[in-house]
């Protein structure tokens, strides 16, 4: 009943493509749909090679091969993740505009006054370079995982076959790679597809910025319900697609005893090789926006952090509290329930709760309102003695909208988390539980749950840090004069104001950074 009532918003939007087409969705048709795609497909096609190629080399590198500081680049190298593509694009473009410090340091101290052409970063290049900067990780981390698992013995026999580093690389291991290279890639598109702030800042005509301008600025829902239809039905392609090229492949060792991979000791123009290359990387995507964050922070705190900001933040902290722990609810209930079913069922339901994450926010927050607007009209009665007047739309203009849609969105990490634990215990002490005579509710109090406390810890963190970041729900489904740390960063760079923007940048960003860093750490424990 929970996941059926999940799925409502989105059958909506489904249900939307069907009705009559209004005078401004066929201008849109006309004139404007096939600039969306073709934008959209440029950046999903240009950011996924891009990410394939940088995290795939990064996880070739730190797996294979020990050159000095590989064991603090090894995390190090997650960190982009922390930085939300939205307010990295802000970062970059004060970095270079004509006023910022690159553009500042050659004309007054190196004396050229250099072109602008080639400081132009608002444009479709330059969001592949922010998405491509700052979602690598996806991949890196994916393909670092599986190649670190590969056995000494395959990379020895294809030595013996007389096969150079670079040729083990392209034609040995990217191919057993494809599953992990697919599955990363898939999460960067995802993630390029759902974003609103990267576009909206540079002026990108997407789906994303499509359905804002249809909704806000002309007023017309009927005309954001179709594009919000058409891009959820991308998304299921790309989900398709990226079944289709995973296929069923899988691969494992035809003996037991797996010696482990040693990492190769590189020396001298080698070494320096890779540790500039993991420098670069590492400096474009974590430090030098940080940095520049920080400084701009120093300048702006006495006129930031006022009754108005401190607001902001107690929002951000109180939604992203309260979602986080019905989250990790949920995906308790649901976890158990597929672990203790016995049929189809279970597997069924586990699958229903990943549905959110694949689908992008402006979509889900089209669904969800269109849902609540329907909700509201039909349970009018039963509100109309308490507040009385003529005021409708409750629900639908209170946060219990918000809320409803990031559970829809986030469902899918609280239940990843989650179902892990519940996979690590097993079923044995469920078992013995009950074979003693304890219910299952009782057996899922007292014996599941303690052993299950790192794996929903994990998950409230996860699911918190991600609803902190999260910016084109908020934007479209927050009640009126409701603001976040998101919305009043992506506020003042909407309003060229990008040095004010950083002190909540830096909050998310810290954050995040605390949060990948003490799940690396644990990883690596385990």
């Amino acid at each position: 009943m929970i996941l059926l009532l999940l799925l409502l918003p989105n059958l909506n939007i489904l249900a939307g493509l069907l009705e009559e087409p209004t005078e401004n969705w066929l201008h849109i048709r006309t004139y404007l749909l096939q600039s969306y795609i073709k934008n959209s497909l440029v950046l999903v096609g240009a950011t996924a090679v891009m990410t394939i190629i940088t995290g795939t080399l990064l996880a070739y590198l730190v797996a294979f091969y020990d050159f000095p500081l590989r064991g603090f680049m090894r995390w190090a190298l997650i960190l982009p993740l922390a930085v939300p593509p939205y307010m990295a694009a802000y970062t970059y473009s004060g970095i270079v505009s004509f006023t910022g410090p690159i553009q500042t340091f050659l004309r007054n101290t190196v004396g050229v006054s250099p072109n602008q052409k080639y400081f132009q970063i608002m444009s479709p290049e330059g969001a592949v370079f922010i998405f491509s900067l700052f979602l690598y990780p996806y991949v890196y981390l994916m393909v670092k995982a599986f190649f670190e698992k590969q056995s000494s013995a395959l990379i020895e026999s294809a030595q013996l076959l007389g096969r150079s580093p670079v040729e083990i690389l392209i034609y040995t291991l990217l191919p057993l790679a494809r599953p992990a290279i697919i599955g990363g890639v898939s999460l960067v598109i995802m993630e390029v597809l759902n974003d609103y702030g990267v576009v909206h800042y540079f002026g990108i005509p997407v789906f994303s910025t499509a359905i804002f301008r249809a909704w806000f600025g002309m007023g017309d829902l009927n005309s954001a319900i179709k594009l919000a239809g058409l891009l959820m039905i991308l998304v299921f392609a790309t989900v398709v697609i990226e079944k289709l090229l995973r296929g069923r492949l899988s691969f494992s060792y035809s003996k037991s005893a797996v010696r482990p991979l040693v990492p190769r000791r590189l020396h001298k123009t080698p070494a320096i090789l890779a540790l500039t290359f993991c420098l670069l990387i590492f400096s474009f995507g974590f430090v030098i926006p940080v940095f520049q964050l920080f400084y701009w922070g120093l300048l702006t705190y006495r006129s930031i952090l006022n009754y108005e900001f401190i607001a902001s933040l107690f929002n951000s902290v109180m939604l992203a509290g309260i979602t986080s722990s019905v989250i990790v609810i949920l995906a308790l209930i649901i976890g158990n329930f597929a672990r203790i079913s016995t049929n189809q069922l279970g597997n069924i339901v586990s699958r229903i709760a990943l549905i959110g994450y694949s689908i992008p926010g402006t979509v889900i927050a089209i669904g969800v309102v269109t849902f609540f607007i329907q909700m509201d009209s039909r349970i009018y009665w039963l509100y109309k003695p308490i507040i009385g007047g003529s005021k409708k739309l409750v629900l639908s203009t209170s946060i219990v909208m918000l809320v409803f849609a990031y559970i829809i969105r986030f469902l899918a990490i609280g239940y990843n988390a989650v179902d892990s634990g519940f996979e690590k215990i097993g079923r044995k002490y469920f078992e013995a539980s009950r074979t003693l005579g304890a219910n299952i509710a009782r057996t899922f109090l007292l014996v599941d749950l303690p052993m299950l406390k790192p794996a929903v810890t994990g998950g409230f963190i996860l699911v918190f840090v991600d609803i902190l970041k999260e910016l084109p729900l908020t934007l479209i489904l927050r009640p009126f004069n409701f603001h976040t740390l998101a919305t009043k960063a992506f506020q003042y760079a909407n309003d060229e104001m990008v040095q004010e923007a950083a002190i909540a940048s830096l909050i998310i960003i810290t954050v995040s950074f605390l949060s990948i860093y003490l799940f690396y750490k644990t990883a690596e424990r385990t």
